[in-house]
């Protein structure tokens, strides 16, 4: 079995627990806990038991501890995937989007997302998905937009035809109207008729 990374020993693990104390991160403060439990004089085994780890991962703290302190073991974000497009095929993207597509070059009216894809495939030899693609346009400042529908014939004489009907003052839109006048009539009709 190898021997022990030591800690360094700048901090006190009193100083470790005040910092455990005043940090908002969840994940540091275990972290925190698990160095301190090490700097009392504790095994990596009981600092294993303290943080809830394997002594592995007690000993990529310690190395992560002694590089950068205390600001070493708070949680870090993930970098995720590398993006496909360069700053190249971006100014590309900004100018075609600028200028509009032509529809006898590019066969479109408008651009979509897929022929985004497709332009930048005939340009640069770039393969990239239509949900790449639609989150690099929204991280370079595009949004997905829709052109409202425009109903026919928007002249004086169709205009009247698409208000809405008002109601009367008193009417509740919740409750449909009353018919009752028509019902007492039938009844009536029908009492007459049996009389």
């Amino acid at each position: 079995m190898a021997a022990a990374i030591r800690l360094r020993e700048d901090l006190s693990s009193g100083q470790v627990r005040a910092f455990a104390r005043s940090s908002k991160d969840a994940g540091q403060v275990r972290r925190l806990l698990a160095i301190a439990a090490i700097l009392d004089g504790g095994s990596r085994s009981d600092a294993a038991k303290v943080a809830g780890g394997t002594l592995q991962i007690i000993r990529d703290w310690v190395l992560r501890f002694n590089e950068a302190g205390v600001a070493g073991l708070a949680t870090r974000k993930a970098p995720g995937p590398r993006t496909i497009l360069d700053d190249h095929h971006r100014r590309a993207l900004e100018d075609i989007i600028a200028t509009g597509p032509i529809p006898a070059v590019h066969g479109v009216v408008r651009w979509r997302i897929i022929d985004l894809a497709q332009w930048l495939w005939d340009e640069f030899e770039v393969s990239i998905s239509k949900q790449a693609l639609g989150h690099e346009l929204r991280t370079m400042g595009y949004r997905k937009l829709s052109a409202r529908p425009a109903i026919g014939g928007n002249g004086p004489t169709t205009l009247p035809f698409l208000k809405r009907v008002q109601r009367p003052s008193g009417a509740n839109p919740q409750k449909p109207p009353q018919r009752n006048a028509r019902r007492v009539v039938v009844a009536d009709a029908m009492r007459t008729d049996t009389e």
